[in-house]
């Protein structure tokens, strides 16, 4: 898989996720940052089921966009981009399962985010593990909607691979 993702053709389909993801995390972001937070660019986080070339996409959008958070800690760059790398992995592997799939990044975030900004802000954990996971449920349900969309439009995407 890894040689696959090392072609000209999954660079530039992993840039340009990691560009949109960048790009709508900065544009959304007075909910894209913060204890309780949407960050409606996760919802890419189920490309990987379609898509190998999500993974480092993700991973590489998420620490963009992190880099210009209003709230920019090195924590934050550093493990919260890796909860996408996680979550991105997590998904990929279940991928013949999707539902188990999309508990990755709710899982995955939830956990470490919500355990970055508790210590950074000094906010209860317990609860901020649950406004990020619960945030991230309502992307993962974007995800689900923009994978039926993808499927729906027919376009063979194992030309991108």
């Amino acid at each position: 898989m890894f040689k696959k993702l090392l072609t000209t053709r999954s660079l530039c389909v992993s840039a340009v996720i990691a560009a949109l993801y960048a790009a709508l995390t900065y544009f959304l972001a007075p909910i894209s940052y913060g204890s309780i937070q949407c960050r409606v660019s996760e919802a890419f986080t189920l490309l990987p089921m379609l898509l190998p070339q999500a993974i480092p996409g993700l991973f590489a959008g998420c620490l963009i966009a992190n880099l210009f958070s209003p709230m920019v800690t090195i924590w934050d760059i550093v493990f919260g981009s890796l909860a996408t790398l996680v979550a991105a992995i997590g998904t990929y592997r279940l991928r013949s399962r999707p539902i188990l799939a999309a508990c990755c990044p709710v899982v995955a975030n939830g956990l470490i985010v919500g355990s970055v900004l508790s210590l950074t802000l000094n906010l209860p954990l317990a609860l901020t593990m649950v406004e990020v996971a619960l945030g991230e449920i309502g992307a993962v349900a974007i995800g689900f909607a923009l994978l039926s969309a993808l499927k729906k439009t027919r376009v063979d995407l194992s030309k991108l691979v």
